[in-house]
């Protein structure tokens, strides 16, 4: 299947992820328990994997080895807590804002950071140049953000500081992915860069949630029997991480990210009106907002077959 294609089902994955996600925060009125509960049942699932799955150790080796060579910085593993940082905003702000503006955030903040993240060469696939196309893909999302809410910019219909988080978000996954697609290049198995991704980023929600209950500001409950499709955020986690761990040492991050925005932004799209967040509409500003981003796509320029594969590291 052509990475492009991969790139976009990656997309429509965000957004499944976020309304799960969502849901369940929204439930149980507790964000980091509810990306605890993403994050941890994804780790359950890929350490199962892992038992069945001999590459995943040779993954390890594979990364052991680059560590004590110094290919690649100890600092780079701890992507994963990247993740455990997005999910945790993921899961406070969707019931604020709904899956399709909240889309519209992340992806500005991901095109942005990706002009810097390509632009230094964090993915490992080496430097790429920032065209005036570029430039023009990241302006035009940024733009989106802003024609999506038009129509709520009020503090009793809108928390700007949510969107503001969304993009914040945003910039955070796509740092993530640049360092997901270097370490895969040393590990070589998509699913031991899932699998050290979930560790660390279960690490960090664990300690964030003690250190909440310790001084009062989280208070555990007990999670709702159902609908069943709240807890998928886990697996999706799973899948999407491998898809992109791969994806994007070879297409770049702003490439991979303006393909995937396709997918998000339909996905997104047809869940708030389809199954909408309680309060969320889907307006004429929205749809506008999707099409400008439509319009970064192709300001993109959508030149991944010309993208040099990276060298394998032995």
């Amino acid at each position: 299947m052509r990475l492009d294609i991969l790139a976009a089902l990656s997309g429509v994955m965000i957004a499944l992820q976020a309304r799960a996600n969502g849901e369940l925060s929204h439930r149980i009125n507790n964000g980091l328990e509810a990306a605890l509960v993403s994050f941890g049942s994804g780790l359950i699932i890929i350490s199962v994997i892992a038992i069945f799955h001999p590459a995943i150790k040779e993954g390890i080796k594979n990364l052991r080895g680059a560590v004590s060579r110094k290919e690649i910085a100890q600092w780079k593993l701890l992507a994963g807590a990247l993740g455990g940082t997005f999910v945790a905003i993921q899961t406070n702000i969707v019931p604020l804002i709904g899956v399709a503006i909240y889309s519209v955030a992340s992806i500005a903040g991901q095109t942005a950071i990706s002009l810097i993240v390509d632009r230094i060469g964090l993915t490992g696939g080496g430097k790429k140049l920032i065209s005036g196309r570029r430039v023009a893909a990241a302006v035009l999302t940024v733009l989106a953000v802003f024609v999506s809410v038009l129509d709520r910019i009020d503090a009793k219909n809108l928390s700007l500081i949510a969107v503001l988080l969304g993009t914040i978000a945003g910039a955070v996954v796509g740092v993530q992915r640049a360092l997901n697609g270097q370490i895969n290049e040393y590990s070589h198995q998509s699913f031991t860069t899932s699998l050290l991704n979930f560790i660390t980023g279960t690490s960090l929600l664990v300690l964030l949630i003690i250190g909440g209950v310790v001084i009062g500001k989280i208070h555990l409950v007990a999670l709702p029997i159902g609908p069943w499709w709240i807890y998928t955020g886990g697996v999706i986690g799973v899948i999407y991480i491998a898809f992109t761990s791969t994806i994007v040492q070879h297409l770049g991050v702003l490439t991979f990210t303006l393909f995937s925005v396709g997918g998000q932004l339909v996905g997104s799209l047809l869940i708030d009106l389809v199954s909408p967040t309680d309060g969320v509409h889907v307006s004429t500003y929205l749809v506008s907002g999707i099409v400008m981003t439509y319009l970064g796509v192709i300001a993109g320029g959508v030149s991944s077959s010309r993208v040099k594969k990276p060298a394998r590291h032995k």
